[in-house]
């Protein structure tokens, strides 16, 4: 059977395959590198020469390819350029590049754009993944299978060490990154990726950002243009010397988030034409559900505000029957119950008894985790003071009432009722449906098959 008899999903694919297949042996025949390996770099000359010879020998002791090692310098300030400058001439195919500026996402696009191996990667310098990651990583884009991979942190079968602040954010911002973009990919972040140059010389023109973004604005674009992402759960150290200022690469992050957002929403990115000119389907979540986001965020606010009322008149009614405990609890658990359902029908539009249990059990864990937050900010206050002013009081639970309504949008959006999730609800009710239908091609014949006739009775 030849490509042109296949569907349109099966054919894209093979011709990817054969273009992969065309690309490996073309670069290996030549003598060219299959592997282009990035490592950005700025003022790391204590660690670049140790980890260009590790990543050297490991490649060649188990790449079955010819490989290239590029050492992007982002404007170092200190010996690093010389180092691995004197490196290309100690280890057959090390590179290096300087960039007059800083910035990871500027380093990745030049370096990418300029080589000529087939499939591309990059890590970062301390190479906390382990190694052996690698191969995994870069062989779905080898055979063709996959347009980009990425290693994952977040992975239950990942093995990861590091403290619980990196741990915190690094959950947190996927958090927002799925309530928000409604990004199915897990780990945004992992200094672990790899994609095929043909697949880059389409989608890097459409990335803007040059900094930490990069990867974020890569991945969200890729998987919005029916790109294929393949995941690879890894082992990772932290770095304990890593020098990442995490305030200001959280508001950049956020920044970008946002303007990335507004890009998506006001469909001035051209991804249906990257994804015809790819050959992809259109992808799971739509182009443009960005728009909803205001919308869903309106009535989220305004269900809460009715909740919040619901829940003094509540309190107020029950508290001089049950006393003080009881009436907080039950009134909160009521007002959770009616929240989520209301969220479910009137925010995010689900409708039908399927999975209603469990997404308001969901709801109710989500509540449970404003709740624990917001006694925690109290509990916190009254051990730094026992006798805090009414005023200060009052601004610590506004404050964090505000951080677990934040809190449960995001997980309202990213789990409880994330659109991937409802797609496999409304899948199973339809496969339940088609079990239970009669097979019989005419309306009456289930009848006629089960009544008796008179000679039976």
């Amino acid at each position: 059977m030849t490509i042109a008899n296949l569907g349109p999903a099966a054919a894209a694919a093979a011709a990817d395959r054969t273009v992969a297949g065309e690309a490996l042996h073309a670069a290996a025949a030549a003598g060219r590198a299959v592997l282009d390996v990035v490592i950005p770099v700025y003022n790391e000359e204590k660690d670049i020469e140790g980890s260009v010879r590790r990543l050297h020998a490991h490649l060649t002791a188990t790449f079955p390819y010819p490989f290239r090692i590029t050492v992007a310098d982002n404007a170092s300030t200190d010996s690093t350029y010389a180092i691995a400058h004197w490196l290309t001439g100690q280890l057959p195919g090390v590179a290096v590049v300087h960039l007059p500026e800083k910035g990871r996402g500027r380093a990745l696009k030049a370096v990418w754009t300029g080589s000529d191996a087939p499939v591309l990667a990059y890590m970062d310098v301390d190479l906390s993944t382990d190694l052996a990651a690698l191969l995994p990583l870069v062989a779905p884009l080898i055979s063709g299978h996959s347009d980009l991979a990425i290693g994952t942190r977040l992975s239950r079968a990942s093995r990861v060490v590091r403290g619980a602040k990196r741990e915190v954010i690094s959950r947190c911002y996927n958090l927002i990154l799925r309530g928000t973009l409604q990004a199915g990919f897990s780990d945004a972040q992992c200094g672990f990726k790899a994609i095929r140059k043909d697949v880059a010389d389409r989608l890097l023109p459409l990335v803007e950002d040059t900094g930490w973004f990069f990867d974020t604005e890569m991945l969200v674009l890729a998987e919005r243009a029916g790109l294929r992402i393949h995941e690879v759960p890894v082992d990772w150290v932290d770095d304990p010397d890593s020098r990442v200022d995490i305030v200001a690469t959280a508001v950049a992050d956020l920044k970008g988030v946002w303007r990335l957002g507004r890009g998506l929403a006001s469909g001035t990115l051209p991804l249906n034409t990257l994804r015809n000119e790819l050959g992809r389907n259109a992808p799971e979540v739509a182009p443009g559900v960005e728009s909803t986001l205001v919308r869903q965020l309106i009535r989220f606010g305004g269900i809460g505000v009715a909740s919040t009322l619901a829940y003094l008149v509540l309190y107020v009614l029950l508290r001089g029957a049950v006393g003080a405990f009881t009436a907080n609890l039950l009134a909160l658990l009521i007002t959770a119950v009616a929240n989520t359902a209301a969220n479910r029908r009137l925010t995010f539009g689900v409708r039908g008894a399927g999975k209603r249990g469990r997404q308001h059990f969901e709801g109710l864990l989500v509540f449970g985790l404003g709740l624990v937050l917001t006694t925690g900010a109290l509990s916190v206050l009254h051990a730094v003071t026992s006798t805090p002013g009414k005023g200060v009081e009052l601004a610590v639970l506004i404050c964090a009432n505000l951080a677990a309504t934040v809190l449960r949008f995001l997980l309202f959006r990213a789990w409880v009722f994330h659109p991937r999730r409802l797609k496999q609800t409304s899948a199973t009710a339809d496969e339940q449906a088609r079990r239970l239908k009669p097979t019989s091609t005419t309306d009456d014949a289930p009848a006629r098959r089960t009544a008796p006739t008179r000679e039976t009775r």
